[in-house]
């Protein structure tokens, strides 16, 4: 067994007594304050790594020992760079996590108590009074359509009149108006007396006119 895993253990067992687990929101709040601590120390790294690379420019071929332990102090700060690196990327991970973690949990309590809500109002429901409501409700629809359909229907004033016996009636009352209507038209008076003669120049116009007919047949 590693002494990480005897010194986890040993922990838990010693704090599992006293004190219990974390919530999730101290929890989360302590993974960010690491990665806080973890981000200031990245970049305090690189400040560190450039400042050894420029040492290392600086001395080069003039003073190579001095140029050597700037690169290799260089190196080491890379190294502690590169594990910082994997341990943002682990906390990052383990944050992740315990938010979806603590989502679904909060989810579920309030799915948890939308469910008791649900059970509470139909505790006081009984299904056979919601079947006999539904009956009710629906027979009193059908009497208020039938009623609607009763005052929408015409009424049947009149129905006892024969209509052929009123078409005929109409007929005889449109005919004596037109027997009226004709009676009140004026017709010229014929006169009494005999027409007056023919004037003289019509009459001798008209024996010229047979006189020439006959002798045009005796020419013939």
């Amino acid at each position: 067994m590693s002494k990480i895993s005897k010194l986890l253990k040993g922990g838990g067992a010693r704090g599992s007594p006293s004190r219990g687990a974390p919530s999730a929101q101290e929890a989360l709040a302590r993974l960010r304050e690491t990665e806080e601590m973890l981000s200031k120390k990245q970049a305090f790294l690189e400040g560190r790594i450039e400042r050894e690379l420029a040492a290392a420019r600086h001395h080069g071929t003039r003073n190579r020992r001095a140029a050597l332990q700037a690169l290799k102090r260089k190196k080491r700060y890379e190294k502690q760079l590169s594990q910082i690196d994997g341990t943002l990327s682990t906390i990052e991970f383990q944050r992740e996590a315990l938010e979806n973690s603590h989502t679904n949990t909060e989810v579920l309590k309030n799915m948890g108590y939308a469910a008791q809500a649900m059970k509470k109002v139909h505790a006081n429901m009984d299904l056979n009074k919601i079947d006999d409501l539904m009956q009710d409700i629906t027979e009193q629809q059908d009497i208020a359509q039938e009623i609607s359909e009763a005052i929408s229907n015409r009424a049947g004033f009149g129905d006892e009149f024969d209509e052929d016996e009123l078409l005929a009636e109409l007929e005889e009352l449109e005919q004596e108006e037109m027997n009226k209507r004709t009676a009140e038209v004026r017709l010229p008076s014929v006169p009494a007396g005999p027409l007056p003669a023919r004037p003289a120049s019509s009459r001798k116009r008209v024996e010229d006119e047979e006189d020439m007919k006959q002798l045009a047949a005796w020419a013939s």
